[in-house]
């Protein structure tokens, strides 16, 4: 059976380092990354943290889940990367056509994820200020214990297979209330 898992939190979380590993772990995967979707903006492009892009956000992020969607109900076990938080959940569910998905927060120290944003190469996204501010959305908004992953460790492959035995157990489904 094929399922949806996404691998959400704050820039320099470790998303796509962790959701790369869970989807190489399935023998039929997906790795849906919800930046490339963004990409697909070409003119009138807002940058998702400020409150203006609100409408292009709930666009980009609906068609990305319709798409995620898809790939899961034509049997590819998905893991999907992305800002999506607590605060969207419900709203990228219900595009996704599913009655459920497993939900992992990655939610280190707002010290470690602006280090590792600062230390990138190769990544678009260098805005610190945006991920102090993103960062500080996923804290204040309540998340269920059973959904967070709080390690500043550098061990992503640890991350992932924590990730995975709380998928095995359930722990991490989410269903909207």
């Amino acid at each position: 059976m094929s399922e949806l898992i996404v691998v959400a939190g704050p820039p320099g979380a470790g998303k796509s380092t962790v959701a790369r590993i869970l989807a190489d772990g399935f023998p039929r995967s997906a790795l849906v990354v919800g930046d490339d979707f963004f990409a697909f903006v070409r003119q009138g492009y807002i940058d998702p943290w400020l409150d203006e892009a609100d409408q292009q956000n709930d666009v980009v992020i609906q068609a990305a889940a319709a798409a995620t969607g898809r790939l899961v109900t034509g049997g590819y076990q998905v893991v999907y990367d992305g800002v999506i938080g607590p605060w969207f959940s419900p709203t990228f569910l219900a595009a996704t056509g599913l009655d459920e998905m497993h939900y992992a927060v990655l939610l280190p120290s707002l010290d470690c994820c602006l280090a590792r944003v600062t230390e990138r190469t190769g990544h678009g996204f260098t805005d610190l200020a945006a991920t102090e501010q993103v960062h500080r959305m996923f804290a204040g908004a309540g998340i269920a214990e059973r959904h967070l992953f709080t390690d500043d460790s550098d061990d992503p492959a640890a991350t992932a297979a924590r990730a995975r035995a709380r998928i095995s157990e359930g722990s991490l489904v989410y269903r909207p209330a």
